[in-house]
């Protein structure tokens, strides 16, 4: 049986970690569950996801996981927790599956979403 790239990816962060890989699984089950539209595909070394365009991605690294978010600089930052400062691009750096809940990463995902769902609204 071949894998596909996605379970590839994920079966390759299971065999180094698997605590990292049920990190990594929380995470992606939450941004799969915001709509039956996204789609996923490794690439840059992570997951990423789009909803007509791309939104965010995973990516794991040895003692954090990382949400990034491409159009980033343009999402309002209500909790303060997006990181980065550069012209497009921020993330929110995890440390454990509780810094899903506590960098209210579900609210996050929503604007990224909307704004990847309706390009016209520039607001995000």
């Amino acid at each position: 049986m071949t894998l596909d790239r996605v379970s590839q990816l994920l079966e390759d962060i299971r065999l180094v970690d698997h605590e990292r890989f049920e990190f990594v699984q929380a995470l992606r089950e939450l941004i799969r569950s915001l709509d039956p539209s996204v789609s996923e595909e490794v690439k840059y070394g992570g997951i990423l996801f789009s909803a007509g365009k791309p939104f965010c991605g995973i990516f794991s690294y040895a003692k954090h996981v990382s949400l990034e978010f491409g159009a980033g600089a343009s999402l309002q930052d209500p909790f303060g927790v997006l990181e980065g400062a550069g012209k497009l691009r921020r993330h929110i750096k995890l440390l454990s599956v509780e810094d899903i809940a506590e960098k209210h990463v579900r609210e996050y995902l929503l604007l990224a979403f909307s704004a990847a769902s309706n390009p016209s609204d520039s607001r995000s």
